[in-house]
């Protein structure tokens, strides 16, 4: 099911579902509480996404549209603006976020349009890479610098999100300065 509908019981429903996830984790969603905590008949979900992999689906396809929307914002700001746009993302959207990766909840196989946008938000990181990096980088440096870029993205959201950092680094005053500082600092030795 494509993420673009006009149908507001149904945006409902997804809507109830992101903010469950982002509240309680993505463990916490069951069709039944969805329908509950959305004030719709125990159906509503089952009718527009079949069953609870088919909303982690949902969740997961607009999410990785989100993601690539703030990917595009900051294109212009390189590959550190990618990587700080990855972590603000999470942090802004943790209901998708928390979905977007656990193959366990869905295989997104099983869901075209939402393979297709996790594969845009991937592209685009990819194509910053390979610009980055020039024409005579190897698929291998490519490869590896891109997981290393998503990779320091990724674990410096989780820790944000779900993890003792903030703590761990008491006196920092700004969470945004720490996400520039690591960004740049993870694309330090990529050429500009």
């Amino acid at each position: 099911m494509s993420i673009t509908t006009s149908d507001p019981l149904r945006r409902v429903v997804l809507d109830v579902a992101v903010a469950i996830s982002r509240d309680e984790g993505p463990d916490a969603i069951s069709l039944r509480k969805v329908a509950r905590d959305a004030g719709v008949s125990h159906q509503a979900p089952y009718h527009h996404f079949g069953d609870r992999a088919g909303i982690f689906a949902a969740i997961a396809e607009e999410g990785f549209s989100k993601l690539s929307e703030a990917l595009i914002a900051n294109h212009n700001d390189g590959i550190s603006g990618m990587c700080e746009a990855y972590v603000r993302f999470a942090l802004e959207h943790a209901g998708h976020f928390r979905v977007m990766m656990r193959n366990d909840l869905c295989d997104l196989q099983n869901y075209p349009s939402a393979v297709f946008q996790a594969d845009r938000a991937f592209n685009l990181l990819l194509e910053a890479v390979t610009s980055a990096l020039g024409n005579y980088a190897t698929d291998d440096d490519i490869k590896t610098h891109t997981a290393f870029i998503w990779s320091v993205g990724h674990g410096l959201a989780t820790l944000l999100l779900d993890g003792p950092l903030e703590k761990k680094l008491e006196g920092i005053a700004d969470v945004n300065v720490l996400i520039s500082r690591v960004a740049r600092l993870a694309t330090a030795s990529m050429p500009r």
